[in-house]
């Protein structure tokens, strides 16, 4: 079949499209023919070596599709299902069929389309699970740094939902779009600090850092060091005493995410639909940071 993904570990330059065997479901696993399947900084970042993947590899971490086979001990799923869930291993949702993880997968409701099922497990899911690690109370106030990318934004949604009052940093191209979620934008820079103050006067209970380096340290100092967790940055989060968010990768998250946008409390903020010919310009625009919204690829597109 035809796929997406990288020969070798390195740069884009390594990016090529692929013809696989269709893979056969292992145990725990389903095989999806795919509908929709996302795209995140992780699949560059798989494509680097951050996760030890060696090429040749399909790239693609989570996808939504109809279920064609199963694997040993999988229950609950049939041939002809509707599904959405995460890829095993991290990669090979950007193909024609792909494996899912059936604990990590879902049935998709009517009410919620391909496009949006398939970037809820990675980015949605993530913001999820961060919340709970949080674990904090109802009128306490979060601080997200960096609130306008692609775990931020259902972040932002989430939290409001459960009761939190919300700062959000963000650049100044995505003020309107952080304060147009329920949140208190506060520009990036210079004296950042001093606006999270003037932000959240009764100071800040917990924060989620969302992009690493010296803007998790500068926020570092608002908030108890029990209360800090990066996905952008784990090894300087635990210098400074916090944590890195643990996921939760059970259908139960799932479930939960596509009510909320059946209900329609949560938008995923699908921004563009490519077909898998533009694979690599999707993974280039989300690479270089210049995608606004979720990039959703089909492969029949």
């Amino acid at each position: 079949m035809r796929a997406y993904g990288f020969v070798r570990v390195g740069g884009p330059e390594q990016q090529a499209f692929l013809d696989v065997e269709v893979p056969e479901p292992g145990p725990g696993e389903l095989l999806v023919r795919v509908r929709a399947a996302g795209v995140n900084p992780g699949d560059w970042r798989v494509r680097e070596g951050s996760y030890g993947t060696a090429g040749p590899a399909v790239l693609g971490r989570e996808v939504a599709g109809t279920v064609v086979a199963l694997g040993a001990g999988v229950t609950g799923f049939a041939p002809g299902d509707e599904v959405f869930g995460g890829c095993p291993g991290m990669v090979g949702g950007w193909a024609e069929q792909a494996l899912v993880t059936a604990s990590f997968a879902a049935h998709r409701p009517d009410g919620v389309s391909p496009e949006s099922a398939a970037v809820l497990p990675v980015a949605a899911g993530t913001a999820y699970d961060a919340l709970d690690n949080l674990a904090l109370p109802a009128g306490a106030t979060l601080l997200v740094n960096g609130a306008g990318g692609g775990v931020g934004v259902p972040m932002l949604q989430l939290a409001r939902s459960r009761g939190l009052r919300v700062v959000g940093t963000a650049s100044p191209a995505k003020r309107d779009l952080v304060a147009g979620l329920g949140a208190v934008p506060v520009a990036y820079g210079e004296g950042v600090v001093e606006r999270i103050r003037e932000a959240a006067p009764d100071g800040v209970d917990g924060a989620l850092d969302l992009v690493g380096g010296p803007s998790l340290r500068a926020v570092a100092e608002l908030v108890p060091a029990d209360r800090l967790f990066s996905v952008a940055d784990k090894p300087l989060v635990k210098q400074l005493g916090g944590r890195e968010v643990v996921r939760n990768r059970d259908t139960s998250v799932l479930v939960e995410l596509a009510r909320l946008v059946a209900a329609g409390q949560l938008d995923p903020h699908v921004s563009r639909v490519r077909g898998l010919d533009e694979a690599g310009e999707a993974l280039a625009e989300v690479e270089n940071g210049h995608a606004r919204g979720k990039i959703v690829l089909v492969p029949g597109g």
